[in-house]
């Protein structure tokens, strides 16, 4: 510790140190991201709701330790949880995960130093909640986490390579997640079905399958928190989900068709353009409503420092439950109608008196998610600027 400026942050419950780095990158000597504490703050709210629904002490992995904060913390702040594995690849960070752990004076925690596939693979079956948050994609590690999945496990997935999810680089997404994205205005939608697709396809593999509890996507990276299942049945039931959204840029339609090579419109029904795909991707619900309730509750019994961040962003979640995919974002239209946008909540009245759901998305603050046709929003914002 000697050659390095040390550095001491607290987070909930949990104190740790590592050496000060100028900027967050992988060349830290020891990789900690403050600007992450809100996804740890979800995270230990999301693995506590899965300890209670299951009744039973569980067994946690930290895939990508760094200084071991999250790991850490799981242990120290979530009642219930018996083991905590932490890995990293580097000898400096375990050296920081065992300091750590003797500061925050905890037991049945331990630190391991494996490439983190063959640590998965080594450890199959013995997570029920497995921790996946690298730097940069975790499309190389989730064959592993498929196969190291237990029965009844919580898959709790990062990505901060949201530049490739969303369609700025094209040729990167068709690499790591064999998808086609999309640069559209709900394009952080897409790359979150883009990557909850990849892992229902990967899983199945193994005869798994996945429901979604959580999904969001803010600043720079995106969040999963999947429950998984087994079983060949309901694995090939759960790929009815995988499909495409086809999008016309000349008029702004878009819809979706569900299966991997099934039949898909070319041409846009409204305006006779041709359509863009995007996909394989998932067409499920991205938000369960219960678990996400459960979590708002359970804030009340932790030391959130992001309280407030947290509390906004699963009630925003929580609201789009069940909500269709894809939004429609309204300066978009408004540009294309050649009008200015009429107040939001006067946008979301209008369309709710014409029996449409008008649901906010966190994705967006000028989103609306809709069961309404292109149309019919056209026209409702139209009649609006009279």
């Amino acid at each position: 510790m000697d050659e390095y400026k040390i550095k001491t942050i607290e987070e909930g419950l949990t104190k740790i140190e590592f050496p000060e780095f100028d900027k967050v990158s992988s060349d830290a000597p020891v990789f900690y991201n403050p600007n992450m504490e809100l996804n740890r703050d979800l995270s230990i709210l999301a693995i506590q709701v899965f300890q209670r629904q299951e009744q039973r002490e569980i067994n946690i992995c930290d895939l990508f330790g760094g200084s071991g904060i999250r790991g850490i913390r799981y242990k120290n702040e979530i009642e219930g949880v018996g083991n905590v594995s932490i890995n990293d690849i580097s000898e400096t960070a375990n050296f920081y995960e065992k300091h750590n752990i003797e500061l925050n004076n905890l037991e049945d925690i331990e630190v391991f130093q494996h490439d983190a596939s063959m640590f998965l693979r080594m450890k199959r079956g013995e997570f029920d909640v497995i921790d996946i948050d690298p730097f940069g994609t975790p499309s190389p590690f989730l064959d592993s986490a498929g196969y190291c999945a237990r029965r009844n496990s919580l898959l709790c997935v990062t990505a901060t390579d949201t530049s490739a999810l969303c369609g700025t680089y094209k040729e990167p997404c068709i690499r790591k997640y064999n998808a086609k994205p999309y640069k559209s205005e709900y394009c952080h939608e897409t790359g979150i079905r883009i990557l909850a697709g990849f892992v229902a396809l990967t899983l199945a593999k193994y005869g798994k399958y996945i429901e979604v509890k959580l999904s969001h996507s803010t600043e720079h990276y995106m969040r999963l928190y999947l429950y998984v299942k087994k079983g060949p049945k309901k694995t090939d039931e759960c790929l009815k989900n995988i499909g495409y959204i086809s999008h016309c840029k000349h008029c702004l339609h878009r819809q979706t068709s569900k299966g991997i090579a099934g039949p898909i419109d070319e041409i846009c029904p409204v305006c006779g353009e041709k359509l863009i795909h995007a996909g394989p991707l998932w067409l499920g619900n991205l938000q369960d409503g219960e678990f996400i309730e459960n979590m708002i509750k359970e804030i009340d019994n932790k030391k959130i420092n992001s309280e407030k961040k947290a509390l906004k962003l699963l009630n925003s979640c929580l609201e789009e439950a069940d909500a269709p995919a894809t939004f429609y974002e309204i300066h978009k239209l408004c540009k294309s109608l050649t009008i200015s946008a009429p107040k939001l909540d006067l946008i979301f009245d209008e369309i709710k008196k014409e029996g449409f759901l008008a649901i906010k998305t966190h994705f967006n603050p000028l989103g609306i998610k809709s069961d309404a046709t292109i149309s019919d929003i056209k026209n409702i914002l139209l009649k609006l600027c009279k």
